[in-house]
């Protein structure tokens, strides 16, 4: 299955054999496989130019969370090239031997989450733009954090929506209203954490050893609220996550308000990727705030 100009590059770059390709499941945008070689397997995911676009700022975002030295597991990064005339655009990482939960995995999570958040920078943003899932992100560096999760996060799936057909006139009042009301909703100058960004059930795996492992982000530096966040949106995560990262770093009050005002960006990209069935939880939100 593995196109020729793709294997013969991989072995040139790596400087391994690849010996067979086997597709994998999970993914919604590249091919992704398993690659055994003559060293240890590796993860593939190719594709054309509009899927390995995404490539280097997961990439980056990968190495950004490892340098966190988290107790979160974060697959390496191999390599990772754009697409050629002849081959596919590819990203390599670590294979991550699966397994089954430990009695601590909750634990474990909440308490590496919280580890993770404490690498920060001096502002908000990333050293690229990236994507969140197939949405372009970008992360243009700011010093004040409301103006950075509007100005970066909601104005750009706001203009996308509107775009695309799906904005309705009668959200415009309380996006204002939001506007408005940002400054005094969200933390001035919180510190300014390394953020997963996308951090629903489908982006942590349980390793061989029966600890969380963290892929596919869409990394920047934030509050780390807005990771917690997205963990909320979709549900998926055990009370023991969110009791261990509290503990561990407990959180301001308020924050079930300023929750809602983050996954608004998420619903707004599954409005933008997937279409009106996400309609009514935007309004939902909207109308709230304002």
């Amino acid at each position: 299955m593995l196109p020729e100009p793709l294997r013969e590059t991989l072995e040139d770059r790596l400087d391994v054999t690849v010996e067979s390709a086997a597709a994998v499941g999970g993914g919604c945008i590249a091919n992704a496989c398993r690659l055994e070689t003559d060293g240890a397997p590796l993860f593939l995911k190719y594709g054309d130019e509009a899927v390995a676009r995404t490539f280097p700022g997961e990439a980056a975002g990968l190495r950004a969370l490892a340098d966190a030295n988290s107790p979160l597991r974060v697959p390496a990064v191999h390599d990772t090239a754009a697409p050629t005339d002849t081959r596919p655009g590819f990203l390599v990482l670590e294979w991550i031997h699966t397994g089954r939960k430990g009695r601590r995995f909750w634990g474990r999570f909440g308490e590496g989450l919280a580890q993770l958040h404490r690498h920060t920078a001096a502002a908000y943003g990333f050293e690229q733009d990236n994507f969140i899932g197939r949405t372009p992100q970008p992360n243009p560096w700011m010093d004040h954090w409301p103006t950075f999760f509007r100005e970066a996060r909601l104005a750009p799936q706001i203009e996308r929506a509107r775009a695309q057909g799906r904005w309705r006139s009668a959200w415009t009042p309380p996006l204002e209203a939001l506007y408005r009301r940002l400054p005094e909703m969200l933390p001035a100058t919180p510190e300014a954490s390394v953020l997963h960004g996308d951090l629903w059930g489908g982006n942590y795996m349980i390793t061989a050893t029966g600890d969380p492992a963290v892929i596919d982000p869409a990394t920047y530096y934030g509050h780390r609220e807005a990771d917690l966040a997205m963990t909320e949106l979709f549900g998926g995560y055990d009370d023991a996550f969110y009791a261990a990262y509290r503990e561990a770093w407990a959180l301001a009050p308020g924050y079930e308000t300023r929750r809602d005002v983050y996954n608004l960006y998420h619903l707004l990209n599954h409005l933008n990727l997937f279409g009106g069935g996400y309609a009514g939880q935007v309004e939902r939100l909207l109308r709230a705030f304002g």
